[in-house]
């Protein structure tokens, strides 16, 4: 889950560790993708180019709110319209939306970044990919033709761990 049933990001589900990847993934990453709340706070947060789904848009738009942000509704133009209308025609795209987000991106992804928790429970929170809970992140991740690699333990105390999902050669 990526959040809890208050559709909030509870505490519980921040760690350092998680944090510090996760950033650092995005300071290296040409675009940023997301839904329209699952916004970034970092301090680099302004200075990153993005691309916003939203459906307030009939296909694209300038963000009125950022100047590094462009507004994509996905029914009106493809993902590539949206990168060129973002001025980004290569490098590399991070994808950090929620579980519409993810599963839009399931047959592009490179890598995935599946990073766990083990020990926090989220009853009736928001899953990360449809078809979540009936299926566990990892199976939807194979179904779409990614590999897990090696994790990498992020909080030893909690268990918390980052695995790469990579497309099968």
């Amino acid at each position: 889950m990526l959040t809890n049933a208050d559709r909030v990001m509870p505490d519980e589900l921040k760690f350092e560790g998680d944090k510090e990847f996760f950033t650092a993934a995005l300071d290296r990453a040409d675009l940023i993708v997301h839904g329209r709340h699952s916004g970034e706070s970092q301090p680099n947060s302004p200075r990153r180019k993005r691309i916003v789904l939203t459906r307030s848009v009939a296909s694209l738009a300038p963000d009125p709110s950022n100047p590094k942000a462009s507004l994509w509704n996905p029914s009106g133009a493809s993902f590539e319209a949206a990168c060129d209308f973002a001025g980004v025609r290569s490098g590399s795209v991070a994808v950090i939306g929620g579980p519409g987000v993810f599963g839009m991106f399931m047959d592009r992804y490179d890598t995935f970044w599946l990073s766990l928790a083990p020990k926090v429970r989220l009853p009736g929170g928001t899953p990360c990919f449809p078809g979540v809970p009936q299926r566990s992140p990892q199976q939807v991740l194979a179904a779409n033709g990614l590999k897990a690699g090696e994790p990498r333990v992020l909080d030893p105390k909690d268990d918390v761990s980052v695995t790469p999902w990579r497309r099968g050669n």
